[in-house]
């Protein structure tokens, strides 16, 4: 029979060590409960991404309604797009650096419950808005709501999952994450070219977002909050409480309270900022705010540059819906897949490894003339960017202590956004002086920078409680 032990990792005989609240949790067994615990928490997810592709999608919707402007027709003086999906990265990054530590103060439940309804109700407002002015700034307080609700699930997910699931977890969960890139694009298909009810087909795309967000804010009302956030506030019997409720979910016995003096329930009540550039936390906070940085330009750079790259080469074929359907079935079949091995892995490799598939094939996608060979290689950098994915952010959880947990990943993962905003004018210019070439040189650059990173300063943390690491 194979039991899990308190280190979290398979074993065969000795039931594991329920003493303790990282036992109790390390010992959930793979349990259909425990698997729909994880669905429901992704299904926040799934709007985030749905949100983030919809931005090329719709603007085309919004150009032909005469809402958006080209060029310095804009309201900023740039194209409208432009500044939409500007507004929507911004948006991002104050959500995700200024107001993820309410999810250490207020706990993961509630924070998670608000960023999610904060989402549905600013979206569905946006659909309904008739200038660019408004459009852009309702876009803008969405990115905040969007940016708070990841780095929540994030920490979320991490802290409930036992140690030996967690890559396993976060790769399942972003399966169903990307489910949202092949349905937005179908959904963008088939309705921004039509008016229904006298309501163009962008903003159906975006009501359809909004609507079922708030559908799945009911059903998630009844989530636990983190048995290890109410451990950390002196909380004790609720954390007993929540635990019990979710060994029972995964249908075995209730293991018996874990003393006061559990290592989860040592850790300060309330976090501060500073901690994180503590000497115990500074070289993870710097390795995590490089490692975002640097691995959007080439999550972003790729996927949104090289068919522009490639369009005066006559591959027409980058273009066509076909290949843009397929490049995003990639998204989930990457993390459905990678979840048969994601746990067998350091994460820190898997980060590694993953970013030296962007470069490989990223390169040779930009060389390639064949359309065989470019749908061949488009299909692996979007496998290799869906691993990177799962892996960095199941990694940047695992690292910090649950006080300061939410507040430390959203600091570093809003570099990410921040990045965002500026390097797509960066890579534009690159690419008016340097031409392909140099977009290329330093979008493997980047990546590089990323490999070397976590490479060199990324502690392990395979298999070990959060409490360890």
């Amino acid at each position: 029979m194979t039991t899990i032990t308190s280190t979290g990792m398979a074993n065969t005989g000795i039931a594991a060590d329920r003493h303790t609240l990282a036992g109790r949790i390390d010992a959930l067994p793979s349990s259909a409960g425990l698997w729909r615990f994880i669905t429901l928490l992704a299904l926040g997810g799934f709007f985030e991404l749905y949100d983030l592709f919809e931005t090329g999608y719709i603007s085309s919707g919004l150009l032909a309604a005469g809402v958006f402007h080209t060029g310095s027709e804009g309201v900023f003086g740039i194209a409208d797009q432009a500044a939409f999906a500007s507004a929507t990265f911004l948006g991002l990054f104050v959500g995700a650096s200024l107001l993820t530590p309410y999810a250490d103060r207020f706990g993961r439940r509630l924070t998670f419950m608000c960023a999610l309804a904060w989402y549905g109700v600013f979206s569905l407002l946006m659909a309904f808005q008739q200038s660019a002015e408004m459009i852009i700034l309702f876009r803008f307080l969405v990115g905040i709501g969007l940016g708070v609700e990841l780095v929540t699930i994030d920490t979320y997910l991490s802290e409930w999952v036992p140690a030996h699931l967690r890559s396993r977890a976060f790769a399942f969960s972003f399966f169903i994450q990307f489910l949202s890139v092949p349905a937005v694009a179908l959904m963008s298909w088939w309705l921004v070219p039509q008016t229904i009810l006298s309501l163009e087909g962008w903003r159906w795309v975006v009501i359809a977002g909004a609507v079922c967000s708030l559908v799945i804010w009911l059903i998630r009302k009844n989530l636990p909050e983190s048995a290890r956030w109410l451990a950390q506030q002196g909380r004790h019997q609720e954390a007993h409480k929540v635990l019990s409720e979710m060994e029972k979910r995964c249908g075995i016995a209730p293991g018996e309270d874990f003393s006061n003096s559990d290592a989860a329930a040592q850790l300060p009540k309330k976090g501060r900022f500073s901690e994180i550039w503590a000497p115990a936390y500074r070289k993870r906070t710097l390795m995590l705010v490089v490692m975002n940085f640097f691995q959007a330009i080439g999550f972003f750079g790729f996927g949104n540059w090289l068919p522009a790259l490639l369009s005066g080469k006559g591959a027409t074929v980058t273009h066509s819906l076909l290949y843009a359907f397929f490049i995003t079935l990639a998204y989930p079949l990457g993390s459905l897949i990678c979840s048969r091995y994601a746990d067998k892995i350091e994460n820190k490799w898997q980060i590694v490894l993953s970013s030296l598939m962007t470069v490989v094939f990223g390169t040779l996608f930009a060389l390639a003339t064949n359309p065989v060979l470019m749908i061949f290689c488009g299909f692996l950098i979007t496998y290799s960017n869906a691993w990177l994915t799962f892996s960095y952010h199941a990694y940047q959880t695992e690292i910090f202590p649950t006080h300061i947990r939410a507040r430390a990943v959203g600091f570093c993962y809003s570099f990410s956004r921040l990045s965002t905003v500026f390097s797509s004018i960066l890579i534009g210019l690159i690419l008016q002086y340097a031409g392909s070439q140099g977009v290329i040189a330093f979008i493997v650059l980047s990546m590089l920078m990323v490999m070397l990173s976590v490479g060199i300063y990324g502690p392990k943390t395979r298999g070990l409680d959060l409490e360890n690491i």
